[in-house]
Parts: C-alpha cells; sequence; structure tokens
C-alpha cells in the first residue's frame, strides 16, 4: 500500500508543503519583512522629534507620553477600524497602525537615553562651544544609543508579531497565511508561516544587537576596564597551605 502524501493526512511537520508552496511563502515572508522595516523605521523617525519635545519639560512629557501610552492601549482591531476611513484596505492602513504602536516604546527609550548622558560630558561639551545642535548630535544622541537600540529591538520583535493583524485587510505577510489556513485547520501551513515569524522575530533582534555593539563600541570596552578593575581590587588569590604528612 502506497504511503499517503503528509499533505493528504494533514501533519503538522510537512516536507512537501514547503516545497510546493515555497513561492507563496516567500512572497508572504517578504511582504512581512516590508511591512516590518518600513513600519519601524518610520516609528523611529516620529518618535524622535516627540522625545525631544517632551524632554523640554512636563508641560509637554505629560501629553506625549499619555497620548503615545494610550494608542498602546488601543486594541489592534479597533486601531484598523478607526484608520479605515482615511487608509482604505491598504498596506498604508497597517503601516500607520504599526507606526502608532511602536511610538510608546521608542519615545520612552529616546527620552530614558537621552537622560542618561552624564551632565560633566554636556558641561564638557558647552565649555567647548558645542551650540544645542551640536551638543545632541555629537555628544547626546552617542552616548544615549544603547538605550535607544534596546527600544529599538524591543520595538522590531513587537512590530514583527503584530503584523500578523495586518490580515484582516489582506496585508499582513505570514499572518495572511495562518488565517486562511485556520478555517480549514491546515497544520503544516499554520506551522510553517509561525516558525517564520519567530525567526524573523529572533534575526531581527539579533541584527540589531549586532548594530548595537557595533555602533558602540565603548560599551564593551567600559565593561573589560569593570571587570580588570574588579579582578584587580580582589587582590591576588590566597597562597596554597601544605599541610605536614
Amino acid at each position: 500500500m502506497a504511503e499517503q502524501s503528509c499533505l493528504v493526512t494533514n501533519d503538522w511537520i510537512c516536507g512537501e508543503y514547503l516545497r510546493s508552496r515555497s513561492q507563496e511563502l516567500t512572497e508572504a515572508t517578504v511582504q512581512h519583512i516590508g511591512i516590518t522595516a518600513v513600519s519601524v523605521l518610520i516609528g523611529l523617525a516620529v518618535a524622535f522629534p516627540l522625545a525631544l519635545l517632551a524632554r523640554r519639560g512636563p508641560r509637554f512629557a505629560a501629553p506625549v507620553l499619555g497620548l503615545t501610552t494610550v494608542l498602546y492601549t488601543v486594541p489592534s482591531l479597533a486601531m484598523f477600524s478607526l484608520l479605515l476611513p482615511l487608509f482604505g484596505l491598504s498596506a498604508a492602513l497597517v503601516v500607520t497602525g504599526l507606526v502608532l504602536y511602536s511610538l510608546t516604546i521608542l519615545v520612552r527609550n529616546i527620552l530614558a537615553g537621552l537622560a542618561a548622558v552624564p551632565q560633566e560630558a554636556k558641561d564638557a561639551a558647552r565649555g567647548m562651544g558645542y551650540g544645542p545642535g551640536r551638543l545632541l548630535w555629537e555628544v547626546e544622541l552617542p552616548l544615549a544609543l544603547p538605550a535607544v537600540m534596546a527600544g529599538l529591538r524591543i520595538a522590531t520583535v513587537s512590530t514583527v508579531a503584530l503584523t500578523t493583524v495586518g490580515s484582516l485587510v489582506g496585508k499582513g505577510g505570514l499572518g495572511n497565511l495562518i488565517e486562511d489556513a485556520l478555517p480549514s485547520f491546515f497544520k503544516a501551513q499554520v506551522l510553517a508561516a509561525s516558525v517564520l515569524c519567530v525567526v524573523l522575530a529572533v534575526v531581527a533582534d539579533l541584527l540589531l544587537l549586532g548594530l548595537q555593539r557595533l555602533l558602540t563600541p565603548w560599551t564593551r570596552i567600559s565593561r573589560a576596564a569593570g571587570a580588570a578593575r574588579a579582578k584587580t581590587d580582589a587582590g591576588p588569590p590566597a597562597p596554597a597551605t601544605v599541610k605536614a604528612g
């Protein structure tokens, strides 16, 4: 008796599905990456001036942080429904919703990074004649990069997951495959699309971590120096004692 195809038996793991639907999987993955990347980049571009506005004082910080927090609490279905009259059933609808969701994380991390810049570093730069713009770009932002990159990593991983919700309007990348497979409970398609989402999130996080280390080499130097100081402060190891036999 011939062995039945894993597609016929509806197995979770099915190599035949991967071979026969490779084009479909590739197109969904590319769409997922594209929507995620555009959303995060636009979110970062919007979050940066908002963070600069918020750090001018409580009068600006309260409305900026309050608004971005409220936006994050809106359920995705309600968010897309509210944006539907403006953008219709388009990728712009999904991207706009994802940008709004990313603002809470990005604005707060940019603010935290700028607030953590040592005052003595800013005072030294002003003493050297740095104006506000040069101080921001050449002193504050480089020193704030670790916190900014940490927020960017969180926002990116979160956006990878939220992009699947775009399947509500047919622009959800791998989420489209999951939604199409659920009514018939097509196991191989559900598993393959879900695993690819996880892989995308992990790869994106690792790439951003590598970029963070590349852009902030001084953090590794300071950690190494701290470890060396701790080792020096501990002193030499105690000499071994020999018991008389």
